[in-house]
């Protein structure tokens, strides 16, 4: 009976051990999963699959990392999945879009917020810019303003979503120069607004940069403006909104990276908050994201908890005037 107790005892703890995750050492010991909000084929998407193609290496996580498309609802579909459904194990972590899903939880209806994720890093700033059709009238950022002021409610610009970067884009563009765009959210993410522009479906469009370059760089369509306090080095021709007369800030470029469920084993995200920078930083990856105009901006878990906490702010001021 004794020796009954004394295995069971040992089993439970055993049991507790693992649960707390103090086995972490040995983490990972299979594939991990990284949930997309949004299309395949879109920015956040085609970046996710670059940034962790080097996952395997003995040297990163030991272990490769597999994309979860999980598309819907400007993305609250698949974050609401991660916050109330997904493992908090460290098989499961999910691509974060900033403003994006702090932007849905302060406006509401949504069931998550800063506090039910563990940031572990961000790999790029994706400013928003505003597009056209190769063939569309438009040549310029006033041209297609002063055709928004004689059209009220008339000038069609699609995006990847409510509240979403490229929203708040539109909302910042509609108080800065006092009229107003018909936006359009589609389904599908930045992939389907891109290919509603090329369509000719819509007149306009706010999407990100990287998706732009590539539609720009195969002879699809014209960049007007971007969103940003400055230049980009990809389109270092064209202008920012600022420098078309337009006053909008930085407030809807668009921050990636990589989190986890809240209640993650602090040992996992330890591990995780170490080994995922150095995926991000790794030579093939920045070769890769350069050649696909995605912009990078790595930045550790502590930069990332901080960067949270000031947009956060910020949103919460933009959108209480807008």
């Amino acid at each position: 009976m004794k020796r009954l107790f004394k295995t069971a005892v040992l089993a439970t703890a055993a049991l507790a051990l693992a649960a707390t995750g103090s086995f972490a050492g040995e983490y990972p010991d299979r594939p991990i999963g990284v949930a997309v909000s949004y299309g395949a084929g879109g920015a956040t998407d085609f970046q996710a699959r670059i940034v962790t193609m080097v996952a395997g290496n003995e040297d990163i996580l030991g272990q490769p990392i597999y994309i979860l498309n999980k598309p819907g609802a400007g993305g609250r579909k698949g974050w609401n999945w991660f916050a109330t459904e997904a493992p908090a194990d460290g098989y499961t972590m999910s691509a974060y879009n900033i403003p994006h899903f702090i932007a849905q939880s302060i406006k509401g209806g949504v069931k998550y917020s800063t506090d039910s994720f563990e940031p572990i890093a961000n790999w790029g700033s994706d400013p928003a810019v505003v597009v056209v059709g190769k063939d569309s009238k438009f040549n310029t950022m006033q041209e297609l303003i002063d055709h928004a002021k004689a059209n009220p409610g008339k000038t069609t610009t699609s995006g990847a979503g409510l509240f979403v970067g490229h929203h708040i884009a539109a909302l910042q563009i509609e108080k800065a120069c006092e009229c107003k765009l018909a936006y359009v959210p589609t389904k599908g993410g930045g992939a389907a607004a891109m290919k509603a522009v090329i369509g000719g479906e819509v007149l306009a469009g706010i999407n990100n940069l990287s998706d732009a370059f590539r539609a720009r760089e195969a002879g699809n369509v014209k960049i007007l403006a971007v969103a940003d306090l400055e230049r980009n080095d990809f389109i270092k021709d064209v202008p920012t909104l600022k420098e078309t007369g337009l006053d909008v800030d930085n407030s809807s470029v668009n921050f990636r990276g990589l989190m986890v469920p809240k209640g993650t084993p602090p040992e996992v995200i330890d591990k995780l908050a170490k080994q995922v920078p150095m995926m991000f930083s790794h030579a093939r990856v920045a070769k890769r994201m350069k050649a696909g105009g995605s912009p990078m901006k790595i930045m550790n878990r502590e930069e990332v908890q901080k960067m949270w906490a000031d947009r956060e702010v910020v949103l919460k001021e933009l959108l209480k005037g807008l």
